[in-house]
């Protein structure tokens, strides 16, 4: 068992670190923002199960040669109320801690989220007035729009006035087909679990520079779903009269614009990604089995 929380422990420095900054360097990402945004959640996904694992198998360790006799062993120490079980070993308890409080910061943030789309979802129908059907004004000057998730209906999409006077038609057709995007993809979810695992780690910085490489990822998504029924110069044209000082940075309005029409990352190439993503999530998956039970 320690040899396999070593391995675990070994593959969560690597998801922690030189793995993350490897992929915020990749230009690969950018052309194939559905990939790169698979593999951002096999990294978390896979890190966070290593990490806690090894902690695990770890605290488990004196207690049996597997984790099913361990935590048998475990349980005999504390109904016989012997030291070790009375004072658990401090891997077992940081597992536990982590755990619970990764998940409590996943719940607290989703609720808060909800809380506040909900909030904002009725000043929006409250200070606008439909513009289409799939959109909605409110008189403001600035050029600005967004979109609220909701319940299916509940969605909005809103623009404001002074970006109906800015844009022309194929320019609005772009961006609220744009914002239209985030809410079919149902982005709100991705972007909430990375911001869930920024602030439960902030002293972690691996974890900020994923919540805004995703971040990036799936307004490049947004965009890609936005070309099918707008056109590439209209995009362009939006992008770069809609980003402004506050609104958006010109290194994420610039790499929008570039990479409008550029090839997409091959299929091949798609495909060992998702391998990449995969294999990622069944190694600490495997040796956390393979300590379950002697024979795998």
């Amino acid at each position: 068992m320690i040899l396999a929380a070593a391995a675990l422990a070994a593959l969560a420095i690597a998801l922690a670190v030189p793995v993350p900054v490897a992929l915020s360097r990749a230009a690969w990402t950018r052309r194939a923002p559905a990939s790169a945004t698979l593999l951002w959640q096999a990294i978390a996904l896979s890190g966070g199960l290593s990490m806690i694992g090894s902690l695990a198998v770890l605290g488990l360790s004196p207690f049996g040669d597997d984790l099913l006799d361990a935590a048998a062993g475990l349980a005999e120490a504390v109904r016989s109320g012997s030291g070790a079980a009375v004072v658990p070993t401090v891997a077992l308890g940081s597992a536990a801690l982590l755990l619970a409080h990764l998940l409590l910061t996943l719940v607290l943030t989703t609720a808060a989220g909800y809380r506040e789309r909900a909030r904002h979802r009725a000043l929006a129908q409250l200070l606008s007035s439909p513009l289409r059907a799939d959109a909605r004004v409110i008189d403001d000057p600035a050029p600005v729009a967004y979109c609220v998730p909701g319940d299916g209906a509940d969605s909005l999409t809103v623009v404001s006035a002074g970006l109906v006077d800015l844009l022309d038609e194929g320019e609005l057709e772009a961006v609220i087909a744009h914002e239209r995007a985030h809410l079919e993809q149902r982005h709100h979810l991705l972007t909430t679990s990375f911001q869930a695992w920024s602030l439960s780690l902030p002293w972690f910085p691996i974890a900020s520079v994923a919540r805004r490489e995703v971040a990036l990822l799936v307004e490049l998504l947004a965009d890609d779903r936005a070309l099918r029924t707008a056109s590439a110069g209209a995009l362009r044209r939006a992008i770069a009269l809609v980003a402004a000082p506050g609104r958006e940075s010109a290194a994420t309005a610039r790499i929008r614009i570039e990479r409008i029409g550029a090839a997409p990352l091959p299929l091949a190439a798609r495909i060992a990604v998702g391998a990449l993503a995969a294999g990622l999530l069944l190694v600490p998956t495997l040796l956390l089995a393979g300590q379950a039970v002697p024979s795998l």
